[in-house]
Formats: C-alpha cells, structure tokens, sequence
C-alpha cells in the first residue's frame, strides 16, 4: 500500500457517498493511470434498475470510452468494496493491473475472501490485489448505511401498528 493508494480511495470514497445520497448503496470506484484519476463512477442499481450497474463495470466502461480501447492495461481500479464475481470478471476481461479495494465482502468478495478470480492462473489475465485500504471508512459507509435501512424499516413496522 503506497500514500497513493490511500489518496485514490479517498476518491473512491467520495464516489460511494454520491451513491448514497441518492439512496443506493455507497461503493463507489475511481480508475487511475499514469498518476491520475480517469474516470469515476458509483452504484446505480436501484437508480437504473440494472443488476449490472455496479460502479466496477460503470468506471470500466467510461474508461474504454475515454481510452479507446477495452484493454485497460497499465490501469489501477480502486473500490470501496471488494469486487463480486460478475465485476472480477469483468476486471480479468478489460485487463486491468491492479484493484485496490477498502471492505471486505464476505457474502460476494472474489478477490480474495470467499474466492480470488483475478488471481487465478487459469485465466488469461490476472491482476494485483491491494485489500484493505482505508477498509474502516469502507466498512463504516456501508455499515451505516444498512443500518439506516433497517431502522427505517423498523420505524415503518411501528407507525402501521
């Protein structure tokens, strides 16, 4: 973990509470290359109604745009969370280098907690895994946030009572 890293996740961070202020759950992403941020994107699932819109395939994808290319080779990819199956999969596929990641996921984590797809030599590409960068900032957003939402919840049981 470099001073760097915990910069570029700050970024991140500022891309989940984006996320949760409009109400989705806070994991937000940043790409970087070459030293700097080029492009940045947070979970809109709720938002969009689309299982895919994790901030991981949207920062992807605005990255190959801005790029040209699909191949993100010599790329960064930071994450408040650590990344599903469905986005690992998609890290390994654009050729990302490296993922650095704040929270752990123990119900979804594949870079290293319930499995580890972008380390695994049996696919074409593997990237780095940093974990657990700024991981109780990380940890706290969403904490709080589920927290909120079952209090709401709660309060809601209440008043139909």
């Amino acid at each position: 973990m470099t001073s760097q890293d915990e910069l570029f996740m700050k970024a991140a961070i500022e891309e989940a509470k984006k996320a949760e202020a409009i109400g989705e759950v806070p994991i937000g992403a940043v790409i970087v290359k070459d030293g700097e941020i080029i492009s940045t994107a947070y979970n809109l699932r709720e938002t969009e109604q689309r299982a895919v819109a994790h901030a991981e395939l949207l920062v992807i994808d605005d990255a190959c745009q801005k790029l040209g290319t699909w191949r993100l080779s010599e790329t960064t990819l930071y994450v408040t969370l650590e990344p599903c199956p469905m986005c690992a999969g998609a890290i390994v596929l654009s050729r990302v280098d490296r993922v650095v990641y704040g929270a752990k996921d123990p119900k979804g984590g594949c870079a290293g907690t319930l499995m580890n797809l972008l380390q695994d030599d049996r696919f074409n590409h593997m990237a780095e895994v940093t974990s657990g960068v700024l991981e109780d900032e990380c940890a706290a957003l969403l904490s709080n946030f589920f927290r909120g939402l079952r209090e709401k919840k709660k309060q809601t049981k209440t008043m139909i009572l």
